[in-house]
């Protein structure tokens, strides 16, 4: 069992079906199990629109963070069960886990130090702390966009998306699942392209700049999370057969 873990960001600011609804898993020899197009025979379809408005992240100075990551959930479950169905899928939901704090361990693993949110792969499980700078007295679409990002890791899981050794790949294609996600709910935000800015931002701080490069460098995060934005649709997320220089 593995976690994915989202690093928290500072309080300032894979072709899945291309072209086809059909789709077969290949192994890498990597190890790496990705989705590839089979015998085209449709267009692949997008997220369709859906609406998602954000409920209140505090009322009366008290915080509502956890209803507020329900909500998005909520809105997460229904779209992409439309869209698995939709190509043949089947779809369930993920368990998801809330904490007011980190605890000693969690789905059988120590706590990642330094975790924002996270999936824990082989248990269909979402774990969301409340505390910390990726959501506490945030305004800005960050915990939005982190609850779609640990969301598009359960999809890959559903999908048959495998972390294997491409750590980069893998976690820059859940990051173009959220866009995708945020593109096809983003009418319903109430939301202005200031705010979109300041989530790439946001997006960009948290990136890799160091040597453990997990995630991506900040300037590849915004290129997938754009990517599936503009196109609202899965199919924008290859992000195995980019080039190199596309998920360093």
């Amino acid at each position: 069992m593995l976690l994915t873990v989202h690093s928290p960001a500072p309080r300032a600011l894979t072709t899945l079906a291309a072209r086809t609804i059909l789709t077969v898993l290949t192994v890498l020899s990597a190890g790496t199990t990705v989705l590839q197009a089979g015998p085209a025979q449709a267009a692949t379809p997008g997220l369709g629109r859906s609406a998602c408005p954000e409920t209140a992240m505090s009322s009366g100075g008290i915080p509502r963070s956890r209803e507020y990551l329900t909500a998005v959930v909520k809105c997460l479950d229904k779209s992409w069960a439309a869209y698995l169905r939709h190509t043949g899928r089947t779809f369930r939901k993920p368990v998801v886990r809330y904490y007011d704090e980190p605890v000693r361990e969690v789905c059988g693993f120590a706590w990642p130090e330094h975790a924002a949110a996270f999936y824990c792969i082989g248990r269909d499980t979402l774990v969301f702390p409340l505390t910390g700078a990726w959501i506490e007295g945030r305004t800005d679409l960050y915990p939005f966009k982190v609850a779609a990002h640990e969301y598009g890791h359960h999809v890959q899981s559903l999908l048959g998306v495998r972390k294997g050794a491409q750590s980069r790949r893998y976690e820059l294609q859940a990051d173009c699942l959220a866009g995708a996600f945020l593109g096809s709910v983003w009418p319903s935000l109430s939301r202005t392209r200031q705010d979109w800015t300041a989530l790439l931002d946001a997006t960009r701080a948290a990136g890799d700049e160091d040597e453990e490069h997990s995630h991506g460098i900040g300037a590849n995060r915004v290129r997938w999370l754009e990517r599936g934005y503009r196109a609202v649709s899965p199919a924008a997320c290859d992000t195995w057969s980019a080039p190199a220089s596309q998920v360093s």
